[in-house]
């Protein structure tokens, strides 16, 4: 089969934070004094021009649907620097008519009036990072904010003309209680953002909660948790589109969704990871950036700031192509399964049959979707394409 280009988005990693949270295993930093903000977007647009040099004709051609400044916490960037990023991105590539624009936001970093500045940057999307309304689970997490600065937060941008807004929440807290997640999910609703995101904790290798894991709920009362906040969520309005992503009618995240499609995405900036189709050459290449900050300025732009770069082996796209695809609650066409990874569906006949065997997946020739037992068993699931 042919390798199709499927659509592109643009994810940009801020690496910096005020300081790390303990469950945290993103690429981020904790501040020690001023980070170099103007130069690392300079940077930031230096390592654009260079990818977009490597991949050409791959890279070109492509509105960008979405971009997505991840971190860290990109809301440590002024307004002027988001607008620097996003008017070189724009003279470099073409932006969609509708083109989403995310920016990641901490409560607790956000001065009361930026987020003028951000909307007239050009960003249309926030998300922000709550995780609890309760203000001792929020301690336990490590957060710098509070319950109510994160609902003074989330006003205040409302205020400003935002009307695309994500929550992040997470439950199975430490000693956290059914009613107490409920009750996050209620503060949430409260707001009505136009999208909430809703995780469980879990402990991350190389973390400080997996070298002193805190006393979590157990698996049979997260697994509570998670059907009761589901069932309230979709009594509120909000549809459940992804294992952890809820969204009012036409608000689910353009961004995301792109991942879980197995779209391609440029990633720019510090460990950001990069996923690109070269239909020309029938593969598809991953990239990512070196990791930390320093390593990545240093680089200026030039070879040293590619922490790796590999085309996916055809041994290894079935169950990258699921890793991502069979989170998607209604999931995808079978079809899209060649489009994106240019390999036959026989090559995944095995495995579907005793997916749907095992009843993991919905009896249906013509599309990819997990059931609800499958959707709990996930994991299991996606790890019965590995080759």
């Amino acid at each position: 089969m042919n390798l199709t280009a499927p659509p592109l988005a643009l994810y940009v990693h801020m690496p910096w934070c005020v300081k790390k949270c303990p469950y945290c295993d993103f690429n981020s930093h904790g501040l020690r004094g001023t980070p170099p903000y103007a130069e690392y977007v300079e940077l930031l647009l230096a390592d654009l021009d260079a990818d977009l040099a490597d991949f050409g004709a791959a890279a070109r051609g492509r509105d960008i649907v979405s971009v997505f400044f991840g971190g860290g916490t990109p809301s440590l960037f002024a307004p002027e620097h988001i607008a620097r990023f996003l008017d070189g991105a724009r003279a470099r590539l073409p932006f969609a008519g509708d083109c989403e624009i995310t920016l990641e936001t901490n409560p607790g970093t956000v001065e009361h009036g930026r987020f003028d500045g951000y909307l007239a940057a050009g960003v249309n999307r926030l998300s922000f990072g709550i995780q609890s309304f309760d203000d001792d689970k929020l301690e336990r997490l490590g957060r710098i904010h509070s319950a109510a600065e994160a609902e003074a937060a989330v006003k205040s941008a409302q205020d400003a003309g935002y009307a695309n807004l994500n929550l992040d929440l997470m439950y199975a807290l430490p000693r956290q209680s059914l009613d107490g997640a409920l009750a996050d999910v209620e503060r949430a609703i409260a707001l009505s953002p136009t999208h909430i995101s809703h995780y469980q904790l879990t402990l991350e290798p190389n973390t400080a909660f997996a070298a002193n894991p805190p006393p979590l709920p157990d698996d049979d009362h997260a697994w509570a948790m998670q059907e009761a906040c589901e069932a309230r969520l979709a009594e509120a309005g909000y549809g459940q589109y992804e294992i952890s992503a809820y969204a009012k009618p036409g608000r689910r995240c353009t961004h995301n969704l792109n991942y879980w499609r197995f779209g391609d995405y440029l990633g720019i900036g510090a460990g950001a990871h990069g996923k690109l189709s070269d239909a020309a050459a029938g593969n598809v290449r991953r990239r990512w950036k070196t990791r930390h900050p320093k390593a990545y300025l240093e680089a200026a732009g030039g070879p040293a700031r590619i922490g790796g770069d590999n085309a996916v082996g055809a041994d290894e796209l079935p169950f990258e192509y699921m890793l991502n695809a069979l989170r998607l609650i209604d999931g995808v066409p079978l079809a899209d399964f060649g489009a994106r990874t240019g390999l036959p569906p026989e090559r995944i006949a095995a495995p579907l049959a005793e997916a749907r065997r095992r009843g993991w997946l919905v009896d249906d020739p013509h599309r990819l979707c997990t059931t609800a037992l499958g959707q709990r068993f996930l994991n299991d699931v996606i790890a019965s394409f590995l080759d």
